[in-house]
């Protein structure tokens, strides 16, 4: 689980006396270059945010995409070249334009963030949001035109019917909600503190401030424990601008409270286990980490110190809900499993590259037995000062293994990458992707993409082994010869 970092190089004396020469003027080229092509990403970023083509053109939306992961890709390599002194600065300059983005549009590939609107009306109200469906007439009272248009608009493919005549925003309007206690305290919270009419805008703007939030929190994490150059994997990917800003999931929240988890966990392990029942609290999804949270752990005190305040958390967050409730605060947990395809594997698109090879029926357990065997590798052989790497293998051989069809649950796998810098991972979220909006235009694209995904990600490994074994035997790792600074 641990993996050999290059020695920093120390700088030549003319550097360090500020001697103009060849090295310096191309830093300054690298830095001018990352710049350009930030500003290339984040005009671009506009363009796809802008481009309402989810329903009438999703080939178009993915080529747009497309784009946009290339010119991520493109800066952050040239990142490495960039002096260090302007890596922090071209970082966070970056992450808010890109997070700014997002707010250039209304949502346009997701509809959850008006469920999150409406929870958070409800319990304004003083009404639990696990009590009533949005579509109950015990509700009528607190319906507007924003979340309810009028019945001339309903023809658009965007909304959902009500039963009794009308539509709505709100995804599934006929069920109970699913999100956890954390989640829906920040709902109230956007919706108490946002203006009169504000309306999607309130969400995206707390999106923003959470996507910026996690970049802060990477670079001081990485400053100490990594390279700072990392924290642009989060920062600058088209992800965060398209599903924590413009759609504003709930999942940048989780994202920035499982970051601080992991990097408390190293030296706190009673708070970072606090702080993942947190995550877990916020978006269920971050329970995956908590081997990565329990990496190198052989005592059963410190097994404790991590999973007893995790639980405590999680329990005092949902215990007021329960207490306040008619209804159960799981909501529609078990039918969004099923309608999802989790439960049978034949009745949807998960656990595609399993299915490739094995028959349907054994798909679940193979992926219970495949989960269960690398959280126990990790736990046993991971690194306790870099949980986070054990952490990116769980969460990536998770998605790998069911091939979830939703892009903003990769949210969380891409801030892993950052810490942990193995980019090659990031295949996985851009199959996420593929998955969710490609595969509406040309079907059987996310099961295609997620095996080049699994394919990057077993090539990386090989690179990386054979590189520490080259740096073992005293010879330079291929491709690194001649460099004066390779940014690591």
């Amino acid at each position: 689980m641990t993996h050999p970092r290059p020695a920093r190089p120390l700088p030549t004396a003319g550097r360090a006396a500020g001697v103009t020469g060849p090295g310096r003027s191309g830093t300054v080229r690298a830095t001018a270059g990352t710049a350009v092509l930030l500003a290339a990403l984040t005009a671009a970023l506009v363009a796809t945010v802008r481009h309402d083509g989810y329903f009438a053109d999703p080939a178009g939306l993915s080529w747009r995409y497309a784009a946009c992961w290339t010119l991520f890709g493109a800066a952050a390599w040239t990142l490495r070249r960039a002096p260090a002194r302007h890596v922090a600065a071209l970082v966070l300059a970056g992450g808010i334009a890109v997070a700014a983005t997002g707010l250039t549009a209304a949502p346009r590939t997701s509809t959850d963030s008006f469920r999150y609107a409406w929870d958070g009306r409800v319990q304004a109200a003083g009404i639990s949001p696990y009590d009533h469906a949005p579509a109950d007439p015990a509700l009528a009272g607190l319906r507007d035109g924003w979340l309810f248009p009028p019945r001339e608009d309903c023809a658009r493919p965007d909304l959902s019917s009500l039963p009794g005549g009308g539509c709505t925003r709100i995804n599934r309007p006929q069920v109970h909600t699913v999100y956890p206690p954390a989640g829906e305290a920040y709902f109230l919270l956007v919706h108490t503190l946002s203006p009169d009419g504000v309306r999607h805008k309130a969400l995206q703007t707390g999106g923003a401030a959470l996507a910026v939030a996690t970049t802060l929190v990477l670079l001081r994490v990485l400053r100490r424990r990594g390279d700072p150059r990392n924290a642009a994997w989060w920062a600058w990917c088209p992800a965060v601008a398209v599903e924590a800003v413009n759609n504003a999931h709930a999942d940048a929240l989780a994202v920035l409270l499982s970051v601080a988890a992991l990097a408390l966990t190293v030296r706190h392990r009673a708070a970072g286990g606090a702080l993942l029942g947190l995550a877990t609290a916020a978006k269920l999804l971050p329970a995956v980490l908590l081997p990565g949270a329990l990496s190198g752990v052989r005592r059963p005190r410190d097994f404790a110190a991590t999973l007893l305040p995790a639980a405590a958390v999680l329990t005092a967050l949902y215990l007021p809900y329960v207490l306040l409730s008619d209804a159960s605060v799981l909501g529609y947990l078990g039918g969004y499993a099923e309608e999802e395809g989790y439960q049978d594997a034949a009745s949807g698109n998960r656990y595609a590259l399993l299915r490739l090879v094995l028959p349907d029926s054994w798909a679940l357990p193979a992926v219970l037995v495949g989960t269960a065997a690398v959280s126990l590798y990790a736990i046993l052989r991971g690194d306790p000062e870099r949980p986070w790497s054990a952490a990116l293998l769980v969460t990536g051989t998770a998605f790998l293994l069911t091939t979830p069809g939703y892009s903003w649950y990769a949210l969380l796998l891409v801030a892993l990458v950052a810490l942990d810098g193995r980019w090659e991972w990031l295949g996985v979220a851009v199959a996420g992707a593929a998955a969710y909006l490609t595969s509406r235009a040309l079907p059987g694209a996310g099961t295609v993409m997620y095996a080049a995904a699994l394919l990057a990600v077993l090539a990386g490994h090989a690179i990386r082994i054979h590189r520490a074994r080259s740096t073992s035997r005293g010879q330079p790792a291929p491709g690194t010869q001649g460099r004066a600074d390779d940014g690591q």
